[in-house]
């Protein structure tokens, strides 16, 4: 934890509180997730209980306790996504990095998770690689997607293909 960017963080919000969600929100934007140390310096700055720090960061699906990859792959798995195919983009994705769902990569480069609903259901299925949405997705398709974002068959990961 760099705790200089921490109080940067902070500072840019103040310690009010009410604010302490949209903290949460940029140290996990800077991190990727949210360091247990990070949170009890913020609990402490902020004069919130870390139990209710814990109890945000644990409520909201888009916070991780665990660390994650560079990028985030977000499979929708809603029904309009699901009935179009969203379970074979999430395995295609699985399969090529070599993770299941909810894992990250060795290389800290990729995690992946299915998600309930992104929110276009015309576009299914739909796939979201860090803040770019690809719709109408084949699964011949995912490999080349997640290339742009530096996977490579030689990438450090936990056996992807090529």
């Amino acid at each position: 934890m760099n705790e200089d960017k921490i109080e940067e963080i902070i500072g840019c919000h103040g310690t009010d509180k009410s604010k302490l969600i949209t903290i949460l929100q940029d140290v996990q934007a800077e991190y990727n997730w949210l360091p247990p140390d990070t949170l009890r310096h913020i609990a402490k700055r902020l004069q919130v209980p870390l139990i209710d720090v814990f109890g945000i960061a644990t409520f909201y699906k888009s916070f991780s306790l665990e660390p994650r990859g560079k990028h985030l792959i977000r499979v929708c798995l809603g029904t309009a996504c699901h009935v179009r195919g969203g379970p074979r983009i999430l395995e295609t994705a699985e399969r090529i990095l070599g993770i299941k769902a909810d894992e990250t990569t060795a290389d800290y480069e990729f995690t992946v998770e299915g998600v309930n609903c992104l929110g276009c259901c015309a576009l299914g299925p739909v796939m979201v690689v860090d803040k770019e949405y690809y719709g109408k997705l084949p699964p011949t398709k995912v490999e080349g997607i997640l290339r742009k974002y530096g996977y490579t068959s030689t990438s450090s990961n936990n056996g992807g293909e090529t």
